[in-house]
Protein backbone atom coordinates (compact mmCIF):
# COMPACT_ATOMS: atom_id res chain seq x y z
CA UNK A 1 0.00 0.00 0.00
CA UNK A 2 3.00 2.29 0.56
CA UNK A 3 4.96 1.53 -2.04
CA UNK A 4 1.95 1.98 -4.66
CA UNK A 5 0.54 5.39 -2.44
CA UNK A 6 -2.71 3.58 -1.43
CA UNK A 7 -3.79 5.99 1.72
CA UNK A 8 -5.81 3.04 4.21
CA UNK A 9 -7.14 1.93 7.33
CA UNK A 10 -6.12 -1.97 8.39
CA UNK A 11 -7.53 -3.54 10.80
CA UNK A 12 -6.96 -7.02 12.91
CA UNK A 13 -10.32 -8.36 13.51
CA UNK A 14 -10.78 -11.38 16.15
CA UNK A 15 -13.51 -12.42 17.66
CA UNK A 16 -14.13 -9.38 19.67
CA UNK A 17 -14.32 -7.37 16.85
CA UNK A 18 -16.95 -8.94 15.02
CA UNK A 19 -18.98 -9.01 18.18
CA UNK A 20 -18.44 -5.53 18.51
CA UNK A 21 -19.36 -5.01 14.64
CA UNK A 22 -22.70 -7.26 14.96
CA UNK A 23 -23.82 -5.26 18.22
CA UNK A 24 -22.82 -1.39 16.50
CA UNK A 25 -24.03 -0.53 12.97
CA UNK A 26 -21.03 2.17 13.34
CA UNK A 27 -18.46 0.39 14.02
CA UNK A 28 -19.14 -2.75 11.45
CA UNK A 29 -18.98 0.67 9.06
CA UNK A 30 -15.74 1.34 10.30
CA UNK A 31 -14.86 -2.21 9.13
CA UNK A 32 -16.35 -2.30 6.01
CA UNK A 33 -14.82 -1.48 2.07
CA UNK A 34 -12.73 0.23 1.58
CA UNK A 35 -10.99 -0.74 4.99
CA UNK A 36 -8.59 -3.74 4.80
CA UNK A 37 -9.15 -6.88 7.06
CA UNK A 38 -6.97 -9.33 8.62
CA UNK A 39 -8.23 -12.17 10.39
CA UNK A 40 -6.31 -11.91 13.62
CA UNK A 41 -7.06 -14.72 16.12
CA UNK A 42 -7.71 -18.48 15.71
CA UNK A 43 -11.15 -18.53 16.29
CA UNK A 44 -11.91 -16.31 13.03
CA UNK A 45 -10.17 -18.83 10.99
CA UNK A 46 -11.58 -21.90 12.47
CA UNK A 47 -15.07 -20.41 11.55
CA UNK A 48 -14.09 -19.56 7.74
CA UNK A 49 -12.94 -23.36 7.63
CA UNK A 50 -15.96 -24.99 9.15
CA UNK A 51 -18.51 -22.31 7.02
CA UNK A 52 -16.83 -23.63 3.69
CA UNK A 53 -15.18 -20.06 3.16
CA UNK A 54 -12.98 -20.16 -0.28
CA UNK A 55 -10.26 -19.37 0.13
CA UNK A 56 -10.32 -20.43 4.24
CA UNK A 57 -8.80 -17.78 5.90
CA UNK A 58 -5.58 -18.13 7.93
CA UNK A 59 -4.68 -16.17 11.14
CA UNK A 60 -2.68 -13.17 10.86
CA UNK A 61 -1.30 -12.27 14.38
CA UNK A 62 -1.05 -8.37 14.51
CA UNK A 63 1.87 -8.41 17.31
CA UNK A 64 3.66 -10.38 14.26
CA UNK A 65 2.83 -8.17 11.25
CA UNK A 66 3.66 -5.01 13.16
CA UNK A 67 7.52 -6.89 13.58
CA UNK A 68 7.46 -8.06 10.07
CA UNK A 69 6.51 -4.38 8.57
CA UNK A 70 9.29 -2.89 10.84
CA UNK A 71 11.69 -5.32 9.68
CA UNK A 72 10.73 -5.91 6.25
CA UNK A 73 10.40 -2.11 5.63
CA UNK A 74 13.61 -1.23 6.25
CA UNK A 75 14.47 -2.45 2.21
CA UNK A 76 12.55 0.30 1.32
CA UNK A 77 13.09 3.21 3.87
CA UNK A 78 9.69 2.90 5.03
CA UNK A 79 9.05 5.21 7.43
CA UNK A 80 6.97 4.55 10.87
CA UNK A 81 4.99 6.56 13.24
CA UNK A 82 3.60 5.23 16.40
CA UNK A 83 0.30 6.75 18.03
CA UNK A 84 -0.84 5.38 21.24
CA UNK A 85 -0.29 3.93 24.94
CA UNK A 86 1.57 5.43 27.73
CA UNK A 87 4.88 7.84 27.00
CA UNK A 88 6.75 4.99 28.66
CA UNK A 89 5.69 2.17 26.71
CA UNK A 90 6.65 4.14 23.47
CA UNK A 91 9.83 5.01 25.02
CA UNK A 92 10.99 1.25 25.39
CA UNK A 93 9.11 0.15 22.34
CA UNK A 94 11.18 2.56 20.27
CA UNK A 95 14.29 1.32 22.12
CA UNK A 96 13.45 -2.30 21.30
CA UNK A 97 12.69 -2.05 17.29
CA UNK A 98 15.44 0.01 16.95
CA UNK A 99 17.90 -2.21 18.80
CA UNK A 100 15.81 -5.14 17.18
CA UNK A 101 15.77 -3.62 13.28
CA UNK A 102 18.89 -1.58 12.99
CA UNK A 103 18.74 1.46 10.58
CA UNK A 104 14.58 1.22 11.03
CA UNK A 105 13.01 4.29 10.00
CA UNK A 106 10.97 5.94 13.55
CA UNK A 107 10.14 9.54 12.54
CA UNK A 108 7.56 10.23 15.40
CA UNK A 109 5.51 8.57 18.50
CA UNK A 110 2.86 10.15 20.29
CA UNK A 111 1.47 9.26 23.17
CA UNK A 112 -2.14 11.08 23.34
CA UNK A 113 -4.27 11.62 26.48
CA UNK A 114 -6.89 9.29 27.69
CA UNK A 115 -9.98 11.32 26.65
CA UNK A 116 -10.90 12.50 23.49
CA UNK A 117 -9.21 15.11 21.79
CA UNK A 118 -10.63 18.36 20.78
CA UNK A 119 -10.65 18.98 17.05
CA UNK A 120 -7.67 22.10 17.60
CA UNK A 121 -5.87 19.05 19.31
CA UNK A 122 -6.37 16.43 16.07
CA UNK A 123 -5.71 18.99 13.76
CA UNK A 124 -2.45 19.34 15.72
CA UNK A 125 -1.70 15.54 15.57
CA UNK A 126 -2.18 15.36 12.03
CA UNK A 127 0.34 18.47 11.48
CA UNK A 128 2.42 16.79 13.36
CA UNK A 129 2.49 13.61 11.49
CA UNK A 130 2.13 14.82 8.16
CA UNK A 131 5.49 16.97 9.14
CA UNK A 132 6.88 13.86 9.69
CA UNK A 133 6.49 12.70 6.39
CA UNK A 134 5.42 9.24 8.04
CA UNK A 135 4.25 6.10 5.46
CA UNK A 136 2.48 4.46 8.20
CA UNK A 137 1.39 5.07 11.32
CA UNK A 138 0.93 2.79 13.61
CA UNK A 139 -2.16 3.19 16.06
CA UNK A 140 -2.26 1.50 19.40
CA UNK A 141 -5.52 2.73 21.55
CA UNK A 142 -7.36 -0.21 22.14
CA UNK A 143 -10.22 -1.41 20.33
CA UNK A 144 -12.80 -0.28 19.21
CA UNK A 145 -11.22 3.39 19.45
CA UNK A 146 -7.67 2.73 17.48
CA UNK A 147 -10.11 1.48 14.60
CA UNK A 148 -11.77 4.64 14.51
CA UNK A 149 -8.61 6.92 14.76
CA UNK A 150 -7.07 4.65 12.02
CA UNK A 151 -10.04 5.30 9.75
CA UNK A 152 -10.26 8.91 10.53
CA UNK A 153 -6.47 9.34 10.01
CA UNK A 154 -6.38 7.52 6.68
CA UNK A 155 -9.31 9.79 5.31
CA UNK A 156 -7.97 12.86 6.57
CA UNK A 157 -4.08 12.85 6.10
CA UNK A 158 -4.27 11.03 4.32
CA UNK A 159 -2.14 7.55 4.87
CA UNK A 160 -1.99 3.90 5.80
CA UNK A 161 -3.30 3.66 9.16
CA UNK A 162 -2.83 0.18 10.92
CA UNK A 163 -4.91 -0.57 14.45
CA UNK A 164 -2.71 -3.02 15.97
CA UNK A 165 -4.04 -3.55 19.79
CA UNK A 166 -1.71 -4.79 22.43
CA UNK A 167 1.58 -5.02 19.69
CA UNK A 168 2.87 -2.28 21.34
CA UNK A 169 2.97 -3.67 24.66
CA UNK A 170 4.18 -7.14 23.78
CA UNK A 171 7.28 -5.60 21.66
CA UNK A 172 7.60 -3.29 24.20
CA UNK A 173 8.11 -6.04 26.87
CA UNK A 174 5.91 -4.70 29.08
CA UNK A 175 2.92 -7.26 28.72
CA UNK A 176 3.96 -11.12 28.51
CA UNK A 177 2.50 -12.92 24.92
CA UNK A 178 0.92 -16.04 25.22
CA UNK A 179 3.47 -19.02 24.48
CA UNK A 180 3.75 -20.65 21.24
CA UNK A 181 1.52 -23.58 21.80
CA UNK A 182 -0.98 -21.86 23.53
CA UNK A 183 -1.12 -19.09 20.33
CA UNK A 184 -1.13 -22.52 17.77
CA UNK A 185 -4.31 -23.83 19.95
CA UNK A 186 -6.04 -20.98 19.42
CA UNK A 187 -5.81 -20.15 23.50
CA UNK A 188 -4.16 -16.82 23.60
CA UNK A 189 -7.48 -15.17 24.89
CA UNK A 190 -6.99 -18.01 27.92
CA UNK A 191 -4.00 -16.58 28.64
CA UNK A 192 -4.33 -12.92 28.87
CA UNK A 193 -7.42 -13.32 30.23
CA UNK A 194 -5.25 -14.85 32.54
CA UNK A 195 -2.64 -12.16 32.92
CA UNK A 196 -5.60 -9.34 32.68
CA UNK A 197 -8.91 -11.18 34.70
CA UNK A 198 -10.26 -7.63 35.90
CA UNK A 199 -9.69 -5.68 32.83
CA UNK A 200 -10.63 -8.45 30.28
CA UNK A 201 -13.29 -11.01 31.84
CA UNK A 202 -16.17 -8.96 30.27
CA UNK A 203 -14.60 -8.47 26.97
CA UNK A 204 -14.07 -12.97 26.31
CA UNK A 205 -17.69 -13.63 28.77
CA UNK A 206 -19.51 -11.74 26.45
CA UNK A 207 -17.63 -10.79 23.40
CA UNK A 208 -16.88 -14.67 22.91
CA UNK A 209 -20.79 -15.60 23.44
CA UNK A 210 -22.14 -13.09 20.72
CA UNK A 211 -19.00 -13.69 18.37
CA UNK A 212 -20.28 -17.42 18.07
CA UNK A 213 -24.04 -16.43 18.26
CA UNK A 214 -23.30 -14.04 15.39
CA UNK A 215 -21.25 -16.57 13.46
CA UNK A 216 -23.83 -19.25 13.83
CA UNK A 217 -26.43 -16.75 12.38
CA UNK A 218 -24.72 -15.83 9.89
CA UNK A 219 -24.14 -19.45 9.07
CA UNK A 220 -28.31 -19.91 8.45
CA UNK A 221 -28.54 -17.02 6.50
CA UNK A 222 -25.76 -18.02 4.48
CA UNK A 223 -27.55 -22.10 3.93
CA UNK A 224 -30.68 -20.48 3.38
CA UNK A 225 -29.64 -17.84 0.92
CA UNK A 226 -27.52 -20.93 -1.14
CA UNK A 227 -30.43 -22.96 -0.59
CA UNK A 228 -33.02 -20.30 -2.39
CA UNK A 229 -30.40 -19.48 -4.94
CA UNK A 230 -29.97 -23.18 -5.65
CA UNK A 231 -34.33 -23.45 -5.77
CA UNK A 232 -34.51 -20.23 -8.51
CA UNK A 233 -31.13 -22.18 -10.58
CA UNK A 234 -33.21 -25.19 -10.62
Amino acid sequence: MVKNNEPSHVHLANAYSIALADKSPDYRNVLAEPARNFPDGKPVSWISLLSGHSPALTQIRGPQLFLDTFDLGRRSGTKHFLLGSTPEVLRALEDNLRLRFPGVLIVGAESPPFRPLTDPELMQQDKRISESHADVVWVGLGTPKQDYEARRLAESLPIVAVAVGAAFDFAAGTAREAPTWMTACGLEWAFRLACEPRRLWRRYLFGNVRFLTATLRWSLQRRHLNRCLGDRIA
